[in-house]
């Protein structure tokens, strides 16, 4: 039906009630998951539901939603299977009647709504436990549960241990996909903060603390009448993305969105992204002046670009002034949202204490953010964050 590795196996073949599976990135749990309920849907005689659940639409289109269509695409197994698919609702319609469709859920009353055969929760851990309960309550077979284990939550305390609940733990050694160089960059992560390693490398449960930002909240749209600051910009290529993020200001506050965040991209790639997004070229890009070849590339395909002032104490004055400001960041900012939930201090190894210095990681969209802080926003007062 299509290739699969080890954990496929271990969720097609899971009789628990709830599967829970805790990994590291690049484990391949979401993908597997998702392999699986492919197989078990297309094995019933009748009609069966599958609710994928994820936080919001915008991390199920950037997650879940994308798996499960790159699973379509590539398998001609599953294309026969597939009687259509809904691209507005989000709903695979199998020939013999089943169906998974890929929601997300405002509240508890919300998801009283409907019932399903298969559940599967995907990023477990922004969703609060009352959604959860409820919608466990309405599935008849079997649920599923994924999540990076950053910190404990419901899932430690109401499901684990359980006689129903049944907890798989993989990292990117259990996914035979990857290449060395993914490899070697997941397991870099040591190199820069001991607890980050433990939760993304070898998926074990961590605490992280010590975080950067904690001045952020969501929002859905940045508003009409903001000002646009700037627009940041990292250079990226085979291991790291290219990061591209809008910054704009209202009432004291500032509003992110994201733009770009990709690997491969060349310069003229770059550039065609932004023009599919419609970006306005007389806004100014603040990009990494550690890369001015790649700036004057940019600037020759007629945007307005510059690097970003850079000095001694350039990284840490960058956060101060981003520390000021209230961060409304969009929804649709998938990876910004998951950078500012990892970037953290630096920790002496020897003594365990924070050190004045971010780690060099989950800092593709932050770099450029802070871009735009040294060059547009400076020592500008702020209302500051209460």
């Amino acid at each position: 039906m299509f290739e699969t590795s080890a954990l496929y196996k271990a969720n097609y073949e899971a009789t628990a009630q709830v599967v829970v599976n805790q990994g590291g990135t690049s484990s391949g749990k979401t993908y597997c998951i998702l392999q699986a309920l492919f197989t078990k849907l297309s094995e019933f005689p009748k009609r069966k539901i599958c609710t994928v659940v994820g936080q919001d639409i915008p991390n199920l289109k950037a997650g879940a939603l994308r798996d499960a269509l790159e699973i379509y695409d590539t398998s001609e197994t599953v294309q026969r299977l597939i009687k259509s698919y809904n691209k507005s609702d989000r709903i695979f319609n199998f020939h013999n009647g089943c169906i998974m469709e890929f929601k997300s859920y405002d509240g508890p009353q919300d998801a009283k709504s409907g019932k399903r055969d298969f559940l599967f929760m995907n990023e477990a851990n922004g969703i609060p436990y009352l959604v959860w309960k409820e919608l466990f309550l309405r599935t008849r077979i079997q649920s599923y549960i994924d999540y990076n284990p950053n910190a404990e939550f419901w899932v430690h305390e109401h499901l684990i241990g359980k006689p129903h609940v049944l907890r798989l733990i993989s990292d990117h050694r259990d996914n035979p996909f990857l290449s060395d160089m993914q490899r070697a960059t997941i397991e870099s992560l040591r190199d820069e903060d001991e607890e980050l390693w433990r939760v993304y490398a070898r998926g074990l449960t961590g605490k992280i603390e010590g975080l950067i930002y904690r001045n952020w909240v969501l929002v859905d749209e940045i508003p009409e009448g903001a000002k646009h600051l700037g627009t940041g910009m990292d250079f990226g290529f085979t291991n790291d993305p290219t990061g591209v993020v809008d910054v704009y200001e209202q009432n004291g506050e500032l509003w992110l969105d994201e733009l770009v965040y990709e690997t491969g991209l060349t310069n003229q790639d770059i550039g065609q992204r932004l023009d599919k997004l419609s970006f306005d070229r007389s806004r100014w890009i603040i990009a990494d002046s550690a890369e001015p070849k790649s700036i004057e590339e940019i600037k020759r395909l007629r945007f307005k670009i510059e690097g970003a002032k850079k000095g001694p104490d350039s990284v840490n004055n960058g956060i101060d002034i981003l520390k000021r400001y209230r961060l409304n960041v969009t929804r649709r900012s998938v990876n910004l949202r998951k950078e500012l939930n990892n970037y953290k201090w630096k920790v002496d190894k020897k003594t365990g204490k924070g050190l004045n210095e971010p780690i060099d990681a989950f800092n593709h969209l932050l770099d450029p953010l802070r871009y735009v802080a040294l060059n547009k926003i400076g020592a500008k007062r702020s209302w500051g964050w209460a």
